[in-house]
């Protein structure tokens, strides 16, 4: 008999601030969809605006869970975008380009954020964020670091720093591949391997060609798959930290596993399309949902106390992997 009283506890909990986070991101995407413009930065425009809900406790159990479990559940189900077999037709020296920029960036990103003034988690985060997957990889990345009282700040600074350059690369980045006279495919790998969001990528792409769209997505999915290794490493890394509960996290988070095994599953053709058509979207809108709750517990005081360092850092980190990418291009050309 105490089963549905716990159940209806942990829902009168959860239920009012997930729902906050919920209709934010259906805010949100109304308005990228009719107006334009990137869908993550808005959700944390808009979620910030509902700060003051973050000191209700009816709201911060909810809000909590879209920021932490929506978010993972999210970065789980990328795996269904990815499968072996189109990374492997990329051809080998592509993928070591690609795999070599990430490992580049991230090294050396995470000495530009120790040059900047950053501090080693913040660095590592920003890094993480330039070299795989933007948005997306600093919220999975964020989710593996230790609790730090300045944890979610940083996060949510990298998330709207890494978005809003992603933006600035969508509509540069295709006027100076075509200015240096590059071909589709290079373009598209150009592309694919430095432009942080996925969507941005994709706009960036189409907008040269079909060829070009279709080669920077396949690139920028491959990015997205060295999100595991890295993570993985890294909460290899944090591992010996404590979370702010006495608790450690598991050293192979599931969220990972289950990246793993989608993407395994997905590879096999196990997925009917029917399935793919629903889920797929499903992972957007828990990033979108949980980006929007962190914006909620974020306040623009808190955010304008940090400076201009971790801006200055995701820049150079910006210009890191494009430079990398360019040059490995010419050399392969």
């Amino acid at each position: 008999m105490r089963v549905p009283v716990i159940s209806k506890e942990l829902l009168d909990r959860l239920l009012p601030g997930l729902m906050l986070a919920v209709m934010i991101a259906l805010a949100v995407r109304f308005v990228s969809e009719h107006l334009g413009g990137p869908a993550m930065l808005y959700a944390l425009l808009f979620g910030m605006a509902f700060n003051f809900l973050c000191e209700d406790e009816r709201f911060t159990g909810g809000i909590r869970f879209a920021s932490r479990t929506l978010l993972r559940l999210g970065v789980a189900l990328l795996g269904l975008r990815i499968t072996v077999a189109e990374v492997a037709d990329l051809g080998w020296p592509v993928v070591a380009l690609v795999v070599a920029g990430v490992l580049v960036t991230i090294l050396g990103g995470w000495a530009i954020g120790r040059a900047c003034g950053l501090g080693n988690e913040h660095s590592v985060l920003s890094a993480g964020s330039v070299a795989i997957c933007g948005a997306s990889a600093a919220l999975a990345i964020s989710s593996v670091l230790p609790e730090h009282k300045h944890r979610e700040r940083n996060t949510i600074l990298t998330v709207a720093a890494v978005t809003a350059l992603s933006t600035v690369a969508m509509v540069v980045y295709p006027v100076f591949v075509t200015t240096l006279e590059l071909d589709h495919q290079t373009a598209g790998v150009f592309l694919g391997a430095t432009i942080h969001d996925v969507a941005q990528v994709v706009g960036a792409g189409y907008i040269i060609s079909p060829e070009t769209g279709e080669t920077s997505t396949l690139v920028k999915l491959m990015r997205v798959a060295c999100l595991v290794p890295v993570v993985l490493v890294l909460s290899l890394i944090f591992a010996k930290r404590a979370s702010a509960d006495g608790n450690r996290e598991p050293l192979l988070p599931l969220f990972l596993i289950a990246f793993v095994a989608l993407v395994i599953v997905n590879s096999l053709g196990w997925v009917p399309d029917p399935v793919h058509a629903v889920v797929t979207p499903l992972s957007s809108w828990c990033l979108l949902a949980a980006v929007a709750a962190l914006g909620v517990k974020t306040s623009l005081k808190a955010l304008a106390e940090v400076g201009p360092a971790p801006i200055a850092a995701i820049v150079l980190q910006t210009l890191l992997i494009a430079a990398f990418v360019l040059a490995g291009l010419l050399l392969l050309r």
